[in-house]
């Protein structure tokens, strides 16, 4: 049964996604802050079939930490969903995302428009000044918009060891000098990193207090990290108990 759920649901967040997208081409000739409208309503649908279909509640903590204006979020990656979140949480918010994407219909297409920022995790420096360049032009200080990274870099096994790569997060910390907004999740629970099996329970998204701009980035790393993995993993034990509970 939870398989089928499963398909169901895949029907449901890439059909919505095709359609969404179809009717919201008249937005690529409209202002940018109309796309991420519609990008925040197609969050809301995927939200609103997983608890349709797949008996999955997301809920939001924290949320007195997001604020209009510029803002660094960093944040735990386990499921496709993370993508997806900033646009519910934040007023204008802009991900830094795998170029690949960028050749998904409707989705790229989107994507560009919204200004979001695409990267080459094979660039290397060339790409890092890239995207630096790009950050620092959509996010400066005052009435910027709210950057959202992700160190791991790729979808992580709920429970694994962490293993960030913090020069890209290093470099955003020193060139714009904003404080961090840890994202703090149990997504991968319930939406695991591969496969289309969703499994019935809760997701949690917690946004947990600033860290400030002008720490010194061992310093700052060490008390994100520490901060992320801690609430991630509380979140991830608050999950497992709903899950036996329900099974």
């Amino acid at each position: 049964m939870t398989l089928l759920r499963s398909l169901l649901f895949v029907l449901w967040l890439y059909g919505s996604m095709a359609v969404l997208g179809l009717l919201g081409l008249p937005a690529l000739f409209l202002p940018r802050r109309i796309m991420v409208g519609v990008i925040r309503f197609y969050a809301h649908l995927v939200i609103f079939g997983l608890k349709l279909i797949c008996g999955i509640q997301v809920e939001f903590r924290g949320r007195e930490h997001a604020h209009a204006g510029a803002q660094l979020v960093v944040g735990k990656h386990q499921a496709m969903l993370d993508v997806f979140m900033p646009f519910i949480l934040f007023d204008d918010p802009v991900v830094v995302m795998k170029r690949e994407l960028l050749w998904y219909p409707f989705l790229g297409w989107y994507a560009l428009k919204s200004r979001q920022i695409p990267i080459d995790r094979a660039g290397g420096a060339k790409t890092m000044r890239k995207m630096l360049k790009a950050a620092q032009a959509t996010v400066p200080q005052g009435q910027g918009r709210q950057l959202t990274i992700f160190p791991e870099g790729t979808r992580t096994l709920p429970g694994a060891a962490p293993a960030y790569k913090p020069a890209g997060l290093r470099a955003f910390y020193k060139a714009l000098n904003l404080p961090i907004i840890p994202m703090a999740t149990n997504s991968g629970l319930c939406w695991p990193a591969r496969g289309v099996r969703r499994k019935p329970g809760k997701i949690v998204y917690e946004l947990l207090p600033p860290l400030p701009p002008d720490m010194p980035p061992k310093e700052m790393l060490a008390r994100l990290q520490e901060a992320l993995e801690t609430a991630s993993d509380e979140l991830l034990e608050e999950g497992r108990k709903a899950q036996s509970n329900t099974g």
